[in-house]
């Protein structure tokens, strides 16, 4: 009757002990996914918890590419028409019939 007894005085430390093991995980895992951190699945994998913003943050990028690409697509425009000026035969044969013409007297 001896064990009978010790075993009944421990049980209830053991179920004390089961249920700060089991809030300690609670807290960690809800620390890890607060801050981004990953959490590890059944067979030690990450798993990457996903965040309601994640969504938002995606539009906004995806917005802000398009806006980049419009305003690329406006300087390459642009640009191609300064080397179209600038290599433009009729500049430089303008230049030409000037020096020719010679000084003005």
């Amino acid at each position: 009757m001896d064990k009978l007894a010790f075993f009944e005085a421990m049980a209830p430390t053991i179920a004390i002990l089961g249920v700060i093991g089991l809030v300690g995980w609670v807290f960690t895992t809800w620390l890890r996914v607060k801050n981004g951190y990953p959490l590890d699945g059944a067979w030690g994998q990450s798993l990457y918890p996903m965040r309601n913003d994640e969504g938002e943050r995606i539009k906004l990028l995806t917005q802000e590419n398009a806006q980049l690409r419009a305003e690329l697509g406006s300087i390459k425009d642009r640009l191609a028409n300064v080397e179209r000026i600038v290599t433009d035969r009729g500049v430089h044969l303008a230049a030409e019939i000037e020096a020719l013409r010679g000084p003005a007297n």
